[in-house]
C-alpha cells in the first residue's frame, strides 16, 4: 500500500536513504552514560493517593543527564507475590509524563512502570527536536536517551522490580526513545516502539505532513546549509542507527495512513533491526497505530519474554 504525503514534493535536504551510524557512535553515548552514572542516582519516591485500589503510584525522581533532576511516574500492581518485570515507558512530543493515572495498561498487565517526563515537556512544549541541533554533543535528545537509560538504572534499583526482567516501550517520541535505550542498555529483555518518531529522518523530514518533523523541515528550509551538520547530530538519535545496535528482541508497529510518522520511517527501522524483531503494520491507521490491539499485541510479546506465558490469539494488522 503506498501512501502519498502533501510533504512528498519537498526537496531532500538530507538525502532519501537512512543516515549512516557515525563512527565513533560507541564512544559517543559511553562518555555520555559514564558521566550521568558519574552522578549518584539519588532516587527520590512519594506514593500518590489516586483512590486506585489495584495499583500503587509514586511520584519518582532521579538523576539523569548531567545530574540534572529527571520526574515520572512509578506504577506498581498493589496484588504482587514478590519482584514483578518491569518497563520504562516514554509519551509523545509535548506530552511530559501526563496525570498520576494516564496510560494504566502496563501496571494493569502485572508490570511494574516507569514513565518517565521527557526533559521540559510537560505542559505540552514542544520545539524541543531543534535544542542543539547543530551540535551532537549538546543536542537535546542526547540527553533524553540518557535520561531513559539512567530510568532503567532507576527502576532496577526497586525491591519490587525483578532487575533481570526489564524492557523499554514508548509510543511515536517514546518509541524513537525505546529503541535508543535498547542500543544504550544492552541487557533489556524486550524493546517496543509503537509508531516510532526520531526514526529515518531523511524520510520523516520528506514525507511527513503533520507533527514534529516540520519544525526541522521548516529550519533546514531557513538554513539549507545547515543540513551537513544536522544530519551528523541525528545520526547518533535516529531510531534506524538505534535499530542496528539492537540486542533485545523487538515490536515495531506503525499504522499505513500515519501523517505524523509515515509508516516508510517505521519500516526503515524494523529492516535494519539486528535482533529479532515482530513487525506489525496497521491498514488505515493513523499515529494510534493499531491502538488497543496493537498494545494488546504488545502486552502478549512482553508476556512472553517475561516469562509470563506465551502471546495469544493474532491481534490483526499485517506483520
Amino acid at each position: 500500500m503506498t501512501i502519498t504525503h502533501p510533504g512528498t514534493e519537498f526537496p531532500a535536504l538530507l538525502g532519501r536513504e537512512p543516515l549512516p551510524t557515525p563512527d565513533d557512535y560507541d564512544d559517543f553515548w559511553a562518555e555520555a552514560l559514564d558521566e550521568a552514572r558519574s552522578h549518584p542516582l539519588d532516587l527520590r519516591r512519594e506514593r500518590i493517593d489516586t483512590g486506585l485500589s489495584a495499583i500503587d503510584v509514586f511520584d519518582v525522581s532521579f538523576a539523569g543527564w548531567e545530574g540534572r533532576r529527571v520526574h515520572g511516574w512509578l506504577r506498581i500492581p498493589h496484588h504482587r507475590s514478590g519482584a514483578v518485570p518491569a518497563v520504562v515507558h516514554a509519551n509523545g512530543y509535548g506530552a511530559g509524563r501526563l496525570s498520576p493515572i494516564d496510560d494504566l495498561t502496563w501496571a494493569a498487565a502485572g508490570f511494574a512502570q516507569l514513565l518517565v517526563g521527557t526533559h521540559g515537556q510537560e505542559g505540552g512544549s514542544t520545539g524541543h527536536l531543534l535544542q542543539g541541533i547543530d551540535d551532537p554533543r549538546r543536542s537535546y535528545y542526547r540527553g533524553v536517551f540518557v535520561d531513559a537509560a539512567r530510568a532503567v538504572d532507576a527502576l532496577r534499583s526497586l525491591d519490587e522490580v525483578d532487575a533481570t526482567r526489564v524492557a523499554a516501550i514508548g509510543n511515536s517520541q517514546g518509541g524513537g526513545i525505546a529503541l535508543g535505550v535498547g542500543a544504550l542498555v544492552p541487557d533489556l529483555v524486550a524493546v517496543l516502539a509503537q509508531a516510532p518518531f526520531l526514526t529515518d529522518a531523511p524520510d520523516g523530514i520528506r514525507l511527513a505532513a503533520n507533527g514534529p518533523w516540520l519544525e526541522l523541515r521548516d529550519y533546514l528550509t531557513a538554513h539549507p546549509d545547515r543540513a551537513t551538520a544536522v544530519a551528523r547530530t541525528l545520526a547518533y538519535v535516529d531510531g534506524v542507527t538505534s535499530a542496528r545496535h539492537a540486542v533485545a528482541p523487538g515490536w515495531i508497529s506503525d499504522g499505513l495512513a500515519d501523517d505524523i510518522c509515515p509508516p516508510e520511517t517505521a519500516r526503515a527501522a524494523a529492516a535494519a533491526y539486528a535482533a529479532p524483531v515482530i513487525f506489525r503494520e496497521w491498514p488505515g491507521a493513523g499515529h494510534e497505530a493499531g491502538g488497543a490491539a496493537d498494545r494488546q499485541g504488545a502486552i502478549g510479546v512482553l508476556r512472553e519474554r517475561f516469562g509470563l506465558g506465551l502471546r495469544h490469539g493474532n491481534v490483526g494488522g499485517s506483520a
